[in-house]
């Protein structure tokens, strides 16, 4: 099939970024959530939490497979040598992902108290190890990786845990740590909704100071990541976006509009996620060993036939998506009512 009238790199390049955002908008909560969840003291403080999560967190992973899926059909040299560098890390993660899963799933199958910690600390530990983890591929993706002539990997996995990828990934627990506060104070009520109303400006105050580092760190260690904005001023109106939307969410959290915060909160990670697209374009892999070496958007591509075909594909099977994520979070609106406990 084909488009003449479309860039398909271009719009297969902003399909995959869309999918991993969505990925880190929905399942960041569910993230932070866990991250946060030995702050509940009480067992029925800690059932809430995870009902509050538990009819979406499985919906918002179908983000994650999707994208890996559109990135292994889009960009294959992209996804082969992405996932056979960074093998232990990705290891890593479905370690913490499946921790996390068992965790909501087991955790009140037993009354037994040393049961019910073991599955909260699985649960919470998952969490963190999770977003931390992908907060370092991220710092990966920005600050670049050795990449050979045939574009493959040429490090080590220690090579990866370098400063700015550890930044980012603490910055990333703290991000989803706020995000996931704002959202549980979104889904409870009562004396436990006060209490988590406590923890979100301690949560927003880490954020900003990490964000303030990450975003000096990028502009002194990764020049790359600025050449297109500054060739493109248009891009700076994210950057505004992304400013307004971090500092409403104190301001919404001060007045009580939960909702307001939430939606600032996803506002600034999908500004964030924009900038660093904005930044890589038209890399998908950078090379900083050289720059040739770097995996494109345009020399890490399927044909321009199957790039055509598949997007036929993706504009059926991702409104699907939507709509099911829309139609799973109006069904189960609302605050989560104690006399419905099944986690």
């Amino acid at each position: 099939m084909n488009f003449p009238a479309l860039d398909l790199h271009l719009v297969w390049f902003l399909l995959v970024g869309t999918l991993f955002t969505g990925y880190a908008m929905l399942d960041g909560f569910d993230l932070g959530v866990g991250a946060i969840h030995l702050f509940a003291k009480k067992d029925e403080e800690r059932r809430i939490l995870l009902n509050a999560i538990g009819p979406v967190w499985d919906g918002n992973e179908v983000w994650l497979v999707t994208g890996g899926g559109a990135l292994f059909a889009a960009f294959p040299p992209v996804y082969a040598t992405t996932f056979s560098g960074f093998y232990l890390a990705f290891m890593m993660l479905l370690c913490g992902l499946i921790f996390r899963a068992v965790a909501i799933e087991f955790r009140s199958k037993k009354p037994w108290r040393w049961w019910r910690q073991m599955w909260d600390i699985g649960f919470c530990g998952g969490s963190i190890l999770s977003a931390f983890v992908i907060g370092v591929a991220m710092g990966n993706v920005v600050w670049g990786v050795p990449l050979d002539a045939d574009g493959e990997y040429a490090g080590t996995f220690l090579d990866l845990l370098h400063p700015y990828a550890l930044l980012l990934g603490v910055t990333t627990v703290a991000l989803f740590a706020m995000h996931g506060a704002i959202y549980a104070s979104m889904k409870t009520d009562g004396p436990f909704h006060v209490r988590i109303r406590r923890w979100i400006n301690p949560c927003i105050i880490t954020f900003i100071m990490l964000y303030a580092a990450t975003s000096h760190a990028t502009l002194l260690y990764c020049p790359h990541m600025t050449v297109n904005i500054k060739q493109h001023p248009v891009f700076l109106g994210m950057g505004l976006v992304n400013m307004l939307a971090i500092a409403n969410i104190p301001r919404a959290i001060h007045l009580r509009r939960d909702f307001e915060a939430f939606l600032s909160s996803c506002t600034a990670m999908i500004a964030l996620m924009g900038l660093c697209g904005a930044g890589l374009w038209p890399n998908l892999l950078y090379s900083n060993v050289n720059t040739e070496h770097s995996l494109t958007a345009y020399n890490a591509s399927s044909s321009q036939g199957t790039l055509g075909t598949m997007l036929i594909i993706a504009m059926t099977g991702v409104p699907i998506v939507v709509a099911y994520t829309v139609s799973i979070y109006w069904i189960f609106r609302g605050k989560v009512q104690k006399e419905h406990l099944v986690y």
